[in-house]
């Protein structure tokens, strides 16, 4: 096991090569974290490491699938054999199902006309693979002192701002796969906080806004490391803070 002191944390950041998790795992490591980057491609993984090493972070590749229940368990076995314990987990892999196309241009997730494959595969990865990932890893945050998970969501999660005909996402199309997936995992994030409140273990939600990154064809206005900050911040809170909450970067989201 490799020594780590109490102060030098540990995160483990899935799909975190590229994008917004490359994003996150920058600036934990900035913040003195050891940062494991999770990946489903192990080069792709080990590339983003050994960028972030040269960048002064100290960071290591863990190959992880979350679809994959081999993988799962592989990763949670490597940072229980090299680290003893998690810090923080960021739920951030996730897919749309429509492939690098922002959910207003999914047309084939409206649902009148989806296939269930797909919603079958966005829930695979966006509400399994959470689960999964964060039971596997939760006997090492029971370890940290102050464990921190936080889920990547979406404004298009909010029922409130989705519903309003009138609203400010009044323009994305219905979808039956991603957008209720978000939704999904928002749900999981309370059920979650209210298992682990005594605990100690805070659980959110955040949403990074329209990030530019493939997902989106780089159609979105913000940069990975503006999309980061309130990931960064749900996984860096002190004692005290909130739990089942659902925030964007000005502030609290409404359900």
């Amino acid at each position: 096991m490799e020594e780590r002191t109490a102060q030098q944390r540990v995160a483990l950041v899935s799909g975190a090569n590229k994008g917004i998790g490359r994003a996150v795992a920058e600036r934990l490591g900035a913040l003195g974290m050891t940062v494991l980057v999770g990946a489903r491609d192990a080069g792709r993984g080990e590339e983003a490491a050994r960028e972030l090493r040269a960048a002064g972070h100290d960071a290591h590749a863990i190959t992880l699938d979350v679809t994959a229940e081999d993988t799962v368990r592989a990763a949670a076995a490597t940072v229980e054999e090299r680290f003893g314990r998690l810090d923080v987990l960021v739920n951030n892999a996730g897919i749309t199902g429509s492939g690098r196309v922002s959910p207003e241009k999914a047309t084939d997730q409206i649902p009148s006309a989806v296939p269930l494959d797909m919603v079958r595969a966005v829930f695979e990865t966006n509400v399994f693979g959470v689960i999964a990932l964060t039971n596997a890893m939760l006997p090492l945050l029971r370890r940290s002192p102050a464990a921190r998970i936080v889920n990547v969501s979406s404004h298009a999660a909010s029922l409130t701002l989705t519903s309003d005909p009138d609203g400010p996402f009044s323009a994305l199309l219905p979808s039956a796969a991603y957008t209720p997936s978000k939704a999904v995992l928002n749900a999981l994030t309370v059920q979650y906080a209210n298992e682990l409140r005594e605990d100690g273990i805070l659980v959110n939600a955040a949403a990074p806004g329209y990030v530019d990154t493939d997902i989106n064809d780089h159609n979105g206005f913000l940069t990975p490391a503006e999309g980061a900050a309130v990931i960064v911040r749900l996984a860096t809170l002190g004692p005290g803070g909130p739990t089942a909450g659902f925030f964007a970067e000005d502030g609290p989201l409404p359900w």
